[in-house]
Order: structure tokens, then C-alpha cells, then sequence
């Protein structure tokens, strides 16, 4: 407990951990110091803030109690640790040098998108920095992107390069100026340029002039290749239906929606219906692309090309978030496609030299600048639901920030999954939680994995003692745990998931953790994917799953919804299906469906699983809503969009710890030639019905809904509904996302609570 003793002069000595540098936190407490007129200093360390100050014991109990309530807005002071001392004879306030010394455990904050104050500066003709491409702040810029040890100084960060210019130097060294210590800060005379490069590099424009240039070529139908904060992006004019279907043929995204970025809030409200919540979370330091229903119905090129994202009733949009980006889109005025600058199954490009190469033959033109990139950090991409913000890719405005690991004593590294990958290291009792690092398909990916995984450790200095995986052998993630030589622990995925959501929500035991995604390996060597794990202080049981069934083909059945159908309609009515004149028929060959019937005869290349994403596949394909799918995930998300009327669940069957679907796919084909869109309904409602029974059985209060299978928002909302209803508690994920990018975490909060 804080004491004051009664003696005239006193000191107050302060320890503050959390998100404190990069924020302007030291000249917020010099200036606090300044008006209390209190003596003393303040400093970076390797751990966060350390302070001390010294006067009136008033003055310093005003002081106390502001430093927290006052503290800079982008700050997150997790724990303040404060003394009462004598005094020790300061005289006047300083800001002190760094402190590198001591374990790294400060919080590194996420690149923050461009402050009011620096746009209104970035298009005033008066101003040195007007439409400088650079502009920064304590309030604002890049953070993470830049910095490659702790602490946060500049000699640190990819800004050493870049001496500053006399006035620049006056600003950083100003306790008062918003720019003290704002490691990037620079100007036209003293920092990065940009330039406007053909596609073979060539130098044809430096400067404004280089802008200027890039937003001509995309208004005249190019697709330029921008270096922003955290990697490339390829832009296209979103109105240009020919540009847009150019970008996908060269890149090899057949149908995956497209990402867009609207020049201002207004742009993006013609385009979407915007909520309130949804507008704060487009304008937010985080600047997420934001998942937004779409106002457009039959579009024309005119407004937006119907090859942004076909079949789709939402569009990702995002707000420029850079000046660069600012820039772009004040010249044009129209909204851009903004994707990401790599090619499919690639980490995206962060060197333009690299660029050059990798997106030869996508871009043809490029608008590059010579501040070096620390690491790649993709966009983020958010929703919000329920009335909460829920994040699905975890990047650029959100990490590295941490969630807190009580349990963690000691270093250690987790490696994730194989898709949608991140990882994460436990420091000093909290899980600091890289970008989101994508699929492990190709070598590329996989070698920007490992050096994320390489590069976490080194930024927090700390050495893993352990690292923690999947269960799965074939894992590339858990091939690179076994390679380093250090005590494997290995995680089921679906624990994983289930510990996530109870890590983000701080719960302990007893959860009902419902863990439905496409596939896991389970502790039985098959399948797992829709699952009912009960959690506690000393592990899991599985105490309910789907139904199993047969993939025919494995891994193929991901890719071809018709696959998994076949497998449901097998352990429906087995042999005899194959003499049965069903619709699914028409969908295969007379070759392969002969092969079909040998496969699942003899239970070769045909593996059982329980798979809640492959059970959405299976309907989808018999609904006759789509046999093939172009991209992770769209079979699903077809079934979810097409769902237009409320209608009765498809009945189901509970038989102990098995949830039996036979009913419900028996009645889904008895309503052959219904509309899509009730039998989505009646599939939802029968999964969110298969929920509550399930919860009930089991009788635990808390239910964590988890896994790949609720980014469906009709599913996640509809279980919650029910499960309140109820009288349940349920919980689901905001900060970390509900698919594989939360699995590092889970992964740490399992092995923490072993310790």
C-alpha cells in the first residue's frame, strides 16, 4: 500500500510497464512535473518508464493520481509501481537518456495511423512538412514496422539512416513539442523520399512529383505497386472493371474478395452502410480494413467493379492510414483496390529491389521509398458484432501488444499452426503476439515465418527456454519447434483454440469450449474439427463431437465441397449410395465416382473426421450453392450469405457424447428444391441448437465459442443468442481472432498453466 509520510519534502519513485514509449509518454510527465512544480527525471528503459520526482507531498499525490488518469491516449499502463522515498535534493525536471539495461519487457506499440494534427499539417501549403510523405508524431506513425531492439529510441529503429536537420533536432530535443522524442520524425530536408519507378526500376519522378505521378497512372487504369508502413500494396482503380480483372488474373486470385481503401468516411458510407461503432473503428489509431455490408446492389463499373468481391454482401474497406496513402487518395478521389503486394501463397514484398522481382509481371509501375521495413506487417482486418469489435487478422494497429499470461515464469515460443500463422513468447507473464505471418505453403512463407519467430525473441531479448506446437507431425510449424533443439511441448489445436478465448477473457476452469474449424489433429490420429472440449485448471476432456465421417481424397475435400458431401451422404446410407440417383451425381465424372466408391469402400485416402467446416461444406454442395471452392473458406461463407429468411432448425440427434447430424442432413435433402436460403437457415439454426444441447448436457455456465467456423457472424450471434437464452455465459473472441491466428496463444496459455 502507497504511504506518505508527513515530512515536507518527499519522493515518489515510479516503475511503469506497458505500451509507455513511442507515445509521448516522458514529455507528458515532464510537463506534469513542470506545472506541479515538482523536481527530478524521467526515462526509457528496457522494462518501460522509470521516473522519479520530488517536492510537495500535495504536489506529488496530484501527481500520482494524474500520471494515469491524464496518461497520453495511444499509452497502456499495465502496472505502475510506485515508492515513497526521502528526498533526494533535485533540482529542475529532465528528460534522461535511455536505459538499456535489464530484461527487455517494455511494450513495443503497433504502427498508429496519421493523427488529425499531422493531416491537417501534411495539406497545409504553410507548412514545412506540407505534403511530405513522412509526417509523424508522438501521436502517430510507425512503430513496430521500424523498430528492430528496445528500447524505443531512434538509434534503434530503421530511422538511424536519417540524421535530422537542425529543425527537426529542435523539435525532438523539445519537451513541449509533440514531436519530442518522436523517434521517426524528419522532413523534406533530412528524411526518406519516395520515387516513381517503372517496372524495371528505372527512376522517373522523386518527390512530390513521384506521388503526383503514381496517382496519374492509377487514374489512367495501371496498377502500381506502393511501399507503405509494413510492405507493398497494389492499387488499382476500384471503378475500373478492367484494371481490377487485370490485378486478378496477374496475381492468381481467381475469386478471393479484393481489400479497398476510400479516400474519407463519407467515400466509404456511399459504398457501405456504416454503423457508428463500425465508423469509430474505421477511424481508430488501429485503421483495421473493416468488414462492411455493401450498399451496392448490381453495381456498374460506373461506381465499383463487381470483380471486387463477387457473390460477396460485405466489402473489406479501410481508410488511408499513411500519409503516402493520404496523399494517393486526395488526388484521386475514388476509392482503390488495396491489396496486399505479393502473389498468392507469398508473404507480402517489404524490400523494392525484392519487389522488382517478386511482382514482375502484377505492377506496372511502382512507388517505392528508401525507409527500410524492420518486418512485414499486413493490414488488419476487423468487424464488429454483437457490438464489439472482433479482429480476424491480427497485424498492422494491433501487434505486437500483448494479452496478459499470469502463469508464465519463463520464456518460451510458441510456433502456431500451418495457416493463418502467427507466434508468440511468453515475457514476464505476458504473451507478446507477432503479426499475422499467413499460410506455411510455400518456402517464402515459410522462411518469413521462421524469421518472425527468430526476430520476436531477439526483440525482447529473451532466449525461450521451451517451445510449444501443434500435435500435427506434418505441421511445418512443428517440424521448425523440433529443429531448435529444445523441450518440445505439444499442444492439441483444438485446446489451443479453446485456451485462447479463455486467455483473452481471462477465465480459468470449468469452460465449455466449442472448437468447430476444418480440421486439427486429434488425440485418436483422426480429424478433429467440431469439438466440445471441457476445460479446467489441469487440462481437458473431450466431452462431445460431431458425428464422423469419411473425406474422400483428404486434404482435396477442402478444396471440393462435393468431396465432403459424398463423405456425409456415405455414412448416411453407405454402398448403397452409390446406387442411389441423388443431385450430388451430376458433380462428378463417371471415372471419379467410381473412385470415389473404392476409396470409401476400403477407407483409403479417406480419412474420418469430425469437422464442423467440412459439415458446412457438405451442405453447401447439396444445397447446390457450390461444388468447388476458388478460395479458403467459400462454400461456407456462400451458405452464410445466402441466408435470407428465419425458418425452424433442422432436427438433430444427441446420443451421448456424440452429435449426431444424420437427422439434419436426411432433412436438408428433403427439402429439395427449397430456397437456398431457408435451408441455410435451418442448417444455422440446427448448429446453434446442437450448441445449447450440448451446453446443457454438460451443465457448465461459461461456453467459449472458438475456432475458424465463428468468423460466420450469423452462427456466432445465433449461438449466443441461444446460449443466452439459455443461461448460459457465453464468450467470443475480440482482440485475438477466432481462427488459427489465435492459436500461438492458446498454445502459451496451455503450457502456462503447467507450470
Amino acid at each position: 500500500m502507497e504511504h506518505l509520510s508527513t515530512s515536507r519534502s518527499l519522493r515518489l519513485r515510479a516503475v511503469i510497464h506497458g505500451a509507455v514509449q513511442g507515445v509521448g509518454f516522458r514529455p507528458f510527465v515532464y510537463r506534469l512535473a513542470d506545472e506541479l512544480s515538482l523536481a527530478g527525471w524521467v526515462s526509457n528503459t528496457a522494462q518501460g518508464v522509470v521516473l522519479e520526482v520530488e517536492g510537495a507531498r500535495e504536489a506529488l499525490a496530484a501527481f500520482r493520481a494524474r500520471l494515469e488518469a491524464e496518461a497520453p491516449p495511444h499509452a497502456v499502463v499495465q502496472h505502475l509501481e510506485a515508492s515513497w522515498l526521502d528526498a533526494a535534493g533535485y533540482v529542475g525536471f529532465e528528460i534522461r537518456h535511455s536505459d538499456a539495461a535489464g530484461a527487455k519487457t517494455a511494450l513495443v506499440l503497433p504502427d498508429l495511423a496519421t493523427c488529425a494534427a499531422c493531416r491537417r499539417e501534411l495539406f497545409d501549403p504553410a507548412d514545412r512538412r506540407y505534403r511530405y510523405p513522412f509526417i509523424n508524431c508522438t501521436h502517430c506513425g510507425p512503430r513496430y514496422s521500424i523498430i528492430r531492439a528496445l528500447p524505443y529510441d531512434r538509434p534503434n529503429t530503421t530511422m538511424r539512416g536519417f540524421p535530422m536537420c537542425p529543425a527537426c533536432r529542435a523539435e525532438y530535443d523539445d519537451p513541449r513539442d509533440r514531436r519530442f522524442h518522436a523517434q521517426p520524425n524528419a522532413c523534406p530536408a533530412c528524411g526518406p523520399r519516395v520515387e516513381w519507378w517503372d517496372a524495371s526500376g528505372a527512376v522517373l519522378a522523386a518527390r512530390d512529383d513521384a506521388a503526383r505521378a503514381a496517382a496519374a497512372a492509377i487514374r489512367d487504369g495501371l496498377i502500381v505497386a506502393v511501399k507503405g508502413v509494413g510492405g507493398f500494396h497494389l492499387l488499382a482503380d476500384a471503378r475500373d472493371d478492367d484494371a481490377v480483372r487485370r490485378l486478378r488474373a496477374r496475381k492468381g486470385r481467381e475469386a478471393k474478395p479484393f481489400a479497398l481503401m476510400a479516400p474519407s468516411l463519407d467515400a466509404a458510407r456511399e459504398l457501405c452502410e456504416v454503423s457508428a461503432d463500425e465508423a469509430r473503428l474505421l477511424c481508430a489509431s488501429a485503421a483495421p480494413m473493416v468488414l462492411l455490408r455493401s450498399r451496392l446492389d448490381g453495381v456498374s463499373p460506373s461506381s465499383i467493379s463487381p470483380a471486387i468481391a463477387p457473390g460477396n454482401p460485405y466489402l473489406g474497406v479501410m481508410l488511408p492510414y499513411t500519409p503516402l496513402h493520404h496523399l494517393l487518395l486526395a488526388e484521386l478521389g475514388f476509392a482503390v483496390v488495396a491489396t496486399s503486394g505479393n502473389r498468392s501463397d507469398e508473404p507480402i514484398c517489404t524490400d523494392e529491389r525484392e519487389a522488382l522481382i517478386r511482382l514482375h509481371g502484377i505492377a506496372d509501375a511502382f512507388l517505392v521509398h528508401d525507409r527500410p521495413i524492420a518486418r512485414h506487417v499486413d493490414d488488419s482486418i476487423a468487424r464488429v458484432i454483437l457490438g464489439r469489435e472482433q479482429v480476424l487478422r491480427r497485424a498492422r494497429g494491433y501487434a505486437p501488444l500483448p494479452a496478459p499470461l499470469p502463469g508464465a515464469t519463463r520464456p518460451l515460443l510458441a510456433v502456431g499452426a500451418h495457416l493463418k500463422g502467427a507466434v508468440a513468447i511468453a515475457v514476464d507473464g505476458q504473451a507478446m503476439i507477432s503479426q499475422h505471418l499467413g499460410d506455411l505453403e510455400t518456402e517464402e512463407a515459410h522462411r518469413a515465418f521462421r524469421e518472425a519467430a527468430a526476430g520476436l525473441g531477439r526483440l525482447y531479448d529473451a532466449r525461450p527456454e521451451a517451445v510449444i506446437c501443434d500435435r500435427h507431425p506434418d505441421y511445418r510449424s512443428t517440424r521448425y519447434a523440433d529443429s531448435l533443439g529444445l523441450p518440445v511441448l505439444r499442444v492439441q489445436h483444438h485446446y489451443a483454440h479453446v485456451r485462447a478465448c479463455m486467455a483473452e477473457h481471462g477465465l480459468d476452469g470449468p469452460v465449455l469450449g466449442v472448437a468447430w474449424d476444418g480440421a486439427g489433429y486429434g488425440d485418436d490420429g483422426t480429424i478433429w474439427g467440431g469439438e466440445f472440449l471441457l476445460a479446467d485448471g489441469e487440462g481437458y476432456t473431450r466431452a462431445a463431437h460431431l458425428r464422423p465421417f469419411r473425406l474422400p481424397g483428404g486434404d482435396a475435400a477442402a478444396r471440393e465441397p462435393r468431396r465432403s458431401a459424398l463423405g456425409v451422404l456415405y455414412a448416411l446410407f453407405g454402398d448403397a449410395l452409390f446406387t442411389m440417383d441423388l443431385p450430388l451425381r451430376a458433380a462428378f465424372s463417371t471415372g471419379e465416382w467410381q473412385g470415389m466408391a473404392t476409396m470409401l469402400a476400403r477407407g483409403v485416402n479417406a480419412p474420418l473426421t469430425t469437422s464442423a467446416g467440412r459439415l458446412f461444406d457438405a451442405a453447401a454442395a447439396l444445397a447446390g450453392l457450390r461444388q468447388y471452392a476458388r478460395f479458403e473458406g467459400q462454400a461456407a461463407m456462400e451458405l452464410e450469405f445466402c441466408l435470407t429468411e428465419d425458418a425452424a432448425a433442422y432436427p438433430f440427434a444427441l446420443a451421448g457424447p456424440v452429435v449426431d447430424w444424420a437427422p439434419t442432413i436426411r432433412a436438408l435433402l428433403a427439402d429439395a428444391g427449397a430456397p437456398a436460403g431457408v435451408v441455410s437457415a435451418r442448417f444455422h439454426h440446427a448448429l446453434a441448437a446442437m450448441i445449447v444441447a450440448v451446453a446443457r448436457a454438460v451443465g457448465v455456465a461459461r461456453v467459449a465459442l472458438t475456432g475458424g467456423c465463428f468468423q460466420n457472424r450469423y452462427l456466432t450471434e445465433r449461438s449466443v443468442d441461444a446460449l443466452r437464452a439459455a443461461g448460459f455465459r457465453p464468450y467470443w473472441h475480440q482482440r485475438v481472432p477466432p481462427n488459427d491466428g489465435g492459436i500461438a496463444l492458446g498454445q502459451l496459455a496451455a503450457a502456462a498453466m503447467l507450470e
